[in-house]
């Protein structure tokens, strides 16, 4: 897939962490996601090879005790991968993987955080991404507005209101930061006791500023098995053109 998206040029390094210690319990109670196989290639080798469009320093994989399968993966750029341990949660994993990344990253690097299950992020948004938090100076996430009309149900599936959707938006990943700021404001948010559901929602909670940059929907993250055929569709869509 080619990209004409330039990248603003900077000397802070440039890393990623995918956290990939999920059980995916809604996708399969035996089979993990990111190792089911699309065009020959495992989720999460799509994922990495996504990832790689950008000038890595390096990335890291947290991933679960028993998974030995990961670090036998034809990964791209395979010498820039690092493997740690991951947690219970996401959050658990991301704060890991920045545990992890304190040996070699600078308070002022970037960090790049995405889902393993996402494999059809395009370059494009990746730049795009890159480029807002770089200009900005600040965090920054991917996400769509809301298209559906959204209904506020009861717990007996009764509709109480529909819910306004003009300042609503689908957040995606990946989601970027500076390493220190990342995880200053994830162990801050987990010593409050905040529920964290991505990065920005811990960069909310130190009221940080996360700037929105416009996704695409192809950029689906693989959560039940019907999901697989779609992004096969979406990966093939992206290579022809």
């Amino acid at each position: 897939m080619k990209t004409k998206t330039n990248l603003c040029q900077t000397n802070r390094k440039i890393w990623a962490i995918v956290p990939a210690a999920g059980s995916g319990r809604r996708f399969s109670k035996t089979q993990l996601k990111q190792y089911q196989i699309i065009q020959n290639k495992t989720v999460l080798e799509h994922t990495i090879d996504r990832l790689n469009a950008l000038p890595l320093a390096g990335y890291v994989l947290a991933i679960g005790e028993q998974d030995h399968y990961a670090q036998t993966l034809a990964l791209k750029n395979k010498h820039l991968s690092h493997f740690c341990l991951g947690g219970n949660e996401r959050v658990d994993s991301v704060l890991n993987a920045l545990m992890y990344l304190e040996q070699f990253a600078q308070a002022d690097d970037f960090v790049f955080v995405h889902d393993a299950a996402r494999p059809c992020v395009t370059p494009e948004c990746l730049v795009d991404l890159f480029n807002t938090a770089l200009h900005s100076n600040s965090n920054a996430i991917l996400a769509i507005p809301v298209r559906d009309t959204l209904k506020f149900v009861d717990q007996q599936q009764k509709i109480v209101k529909t819910v306004s959707r003009d300042q609503l938006w689908q957040a995606q990943t990946p989601q970027i930061s500076t390493f220190s700021i990342l995880k200053t404001a994830i162990e801050k948010a987990l010593e409050d006791g905040v529920l964290i559901t991505d990065e920005a929602s811990a960069l909310e909670h130190s009221n940080q500023i996360v700037k929105v940059v416009m996704g695409r929907s192809d950029n689906i993250k693989i959560t039940y098995p019907d999901d697989l055929e779609l992004a096969n569709l979406i990966l093939q869509s992206q290579q022809s053109h």
